[in-house]
């Protein structure tokens, strides 16, 4: 079977803290051909790690990649990498994720208020400037 998975899924699959939700999740993500991740379902998946679960910026990067690495898991990869690399550096993964689709939709710069954001993007090589 492939399948489109909700955020709802892979956190009960990461976070087993809903016993019997937590086997149906990693049961069906073990038994599907194909795994599509949509990249706003990546960004849900963080935030709830990060803001819900209180996990560590290490443990999620960690997660995340594991996700990403399973064989029947389709990720858009470059995007989830810049946000990774945002996440790790201190930064949000969406930003990465956001930076990354503005640019490949022919977006030249990441303008934001978020002084943060722009300055963990650049440091990444990102071209990123504060909007005042």
């Amino acid at each position: 079977m492939k399948i489109s998975v909700d955020t709802n899924v892979l956190a009960r699959a990461v976070l087993n803290d809903d016993p019997a939700q937590s086997r149906a999740a990693r049961k069906l993500l073990k038994e599907a051909s194909l795994i599509a991740v949509p990249l706003p379902c990546l960004c849900e998946l963080v935030w709830v790690l990060r803001q819900g679960a209180k996990l560590g910026k290490g443990d999620v990067v960690t997660a995340v990649r594991s996700l990403m690495n399973a064989g029947n898991v389709v990720v858009n990869r470059p995007a989830a990498e810049l946000g990774l690399a945002v996440l790790d550096a201190g930064g949000d993964f969406a930003d990465g994720a956001i930076a990354y689709e503005g640019a490949w939709l022919g977006g030249e710069t990441f303008v934001s208020f978020d002084e943060k954001a722009v300055t963990v993007l650049s440091r990444q090589g990102e071209a990123a400037r504060v909007l005042s």
